[in-house]
């Protein structure tokens, strides 16, 4: 069986560090240009340069997007991006178009490259021109069955990489290859400026009669045809492991810390338990599914690895999200007992919330503190992004991700944002 890496989206710099913590063998992130997710956060070269430091220094690698499709304007602009990449030594560039793969080879011959999920890479035949013209791994369209990639894994190189997406948001389009978006909103999907329109509540209108609008209904709220259940893959870590899958890939450079956190260390512990013992996986089958669950999801579904997806991996009542728990920090510094915490949602002195530990435990504690900046006691954190000092019954350490119940799944009734 090949080595399998666990690779986990960085959105920025303070998911990054989450994401190695909680156990990533690599991340992958985006600059401030060139890459598919123009409403990430994103990473400035300063923060690239540090997330890459930090990283090297845990054995853990570090991939940069570059996988728009790009339009003449794009090209001088990105050989001058790859230019200022070379020095910062990211481990692999991501690309789906040719003209910018071929400016990444001039400009970092040294630098791998890992062609995008974005180039429609369905066969083999795919699979062995780029590694032709020198890419050393491709991510498999997630519209292939596993079958498909077992095949793909038969007829290419050993050394060869294959990339395949496990865990997070599906779209509706083939290989993520979206025009509603630009049509839509103007924003090009393809340029990193997706709107997400799949999401939104459609009808249906007769052409003779424009202006009257028909509902699809489902119930009440109308209908969202285009909204796809959430993959994940959890259940099926030895069928990926056995197709020859070299990567495990998890969606989410827009996501919080307590997703990445959630995610990587449930994906990480089914890995492990597997490669150590096939019985031990399944016999903590259920700490997995629940783990995964644990964050901001939509119901989930296995995509196309068991055959084409039939109605049942829609969800067309609604396009919100599942919410079980809500992130309240990343535990830093500890000084007199208390522990400091740039704060993202509310919580209270008194209420119960929950330490993640990277090695798997979850710590119950109880906020018996609460001191701004200045030391003044507080009742409540009510205010995003404040740095505060936390008494905390359970004792948190650096990089330790806390978090509580949403208050529609039992949690304490102090309001979120």
């Amino acid at each position: 069986m090949r080595k399998v890496e666990l690779l986990l989206p960085a959105g920025s710099l303070e998911v990054l560090k989450t994401a190695v913590n909680y156990g990533a063998d690599a991340v992958y992130l985006g600059g401030e240009a060139f890459g598919l997710r123009a409403k990430a956060k994103n990473f400035t070269n300063e923060e690239i340069r540090e997330g890459i430091a930090f990283a090297h220094a845990r054995g853990v690698r570090v991939y940069i997007t570059a996988n728009i499709l790009a339009h003449n304007g794009d090209l001088a602009g990105a050989e001058a991006y790859f230019e200022e990449l070379r020095p910062m030594e990211p481990d692999a560039l991501i690309i789906s178009d040719p003209g910018i793969f071929d400016a990444a080879r001039r400009v970092m011959p040294q630098t791998e490259i890992h062609i995008s999920t974005q180039a429609n890479n369905t066969n083999y035949g795919t699979f062995l021109f780029w590694r032709r013209l020198g890419a050393s791994r491709v991510v498999t369209a997630r519209e292939l069955s596993l079958e498909e990639i077992r095949e793909i894994r038969r007829r290419i190189p050993p050394e060869m990489e294959i990339e395949s997406f496990v865990h997070g948001a599906m779209c509706i389009s083939y290989s993520g290859r979206c025009l509603l978006s630009n049509f839509l909103a103007g924003r090009d999907a393809n340029r990193g400026a997706c709107t997400h329109p799949c999401r939104w509540n459609y009808a249906v209108m007769e052409e003779t009669r424009p202006g009257e609008y028909f509902p699809v209904y489902e119930n009440e709220r109308g209908t969202f045809l285009f909204n796809s259940k959430d993959l994940c893959m959890i259940d099926h870590i030895p069928e990926l492991l056995e197709a020859g899958i070299d990567s495990l890939k998890v969606e989410g450079r827009m996501k919080t810390a307590l997703y990445v956190a959630t995610v990587a260390r449930a994906y990480r512990r089914a890995i492990d338990d597997y490669r150590e013992s096939p019985e031990k996986y399944r016999a903590n089958l259920s700490w997995y599914r629940e783990e995964v669950a644990r964050c901001t999801i939509r119901a989930f579904t296995t995509g196309f690895y068991f055959g084409r997806p039939d109605r049942m991996a829609q969800i067309y009542d609604n396009s919100t999200y599942q919410k079980n728990y809500v992130y309240l920090g990343t535990a830093g510094e500890s000084r007199d007992g208390l522990v400091r915490l740039e704060q993202k949602n509310k919580f209270c002195v008194g209420e119960t919330v929950e330490i993640m530990k990277p090695d798997g435990r979850n710590v119950a504690a109880v906020v018996r503190e609460i001191r701004d900046e200045e030391g003044n006691g507080r009742q409540s954190a009510p205010h995003a992004r404040e740095l505060l000092w936390v008494d905390l019954e359970g004792k948190a350490e650096p990089h330790d991700v806390i978090r509580r119940q949403a208050e529609e799944t039992g949690g304490s009734g102090c309001s979120g944002f």
